[in-house]
């Protein structure tokens, strides 16, 4: 389960770094429950279903979240690594 871990906080503190600037206005508890979630989800098929399921969540959760936000970007106009226009982004995101 050691792998998995490591694994997920990886990737995961790896995302805050790339792409916490998009969350600036997500409350705090949202993300922190994101957190408890993966890791949760991930232990659970780590002890369950074992590592190579749990090791399909952490790299393909991350794959699927980036399929759908390059299609989510296209299809309202915002650019995929730049969120410009910040205004339609923030309308989108349903934050003033």
């Amino acid at each position: 389960m050691y792998l998995e871990l490591g694994t997920a906080a990886v990737l995961m503190v790896a995302g805050v770094v790339v792409f916490g600037r998009f969350e600036e206005k997500t409350a705090v508890w949202r993300r922190a429950l994101k957190w408890i979630f993966n890791f949760g989800v991930m232990v659970l098929l780590s002890w369950t279903v074992r590592r190579v399921w749990a090791l399909m969540w952490v790299v393909g959760l991350p794959a699927l979240g980036m399929t759908f936000h390059i299609y989510w970007c296209r299809k309202h106009g915002i650019g995929i690594l730049s969120a410009e226009p910040r205004e339609k982004y923030y309308a989108l995101r349903g934050w003033k």
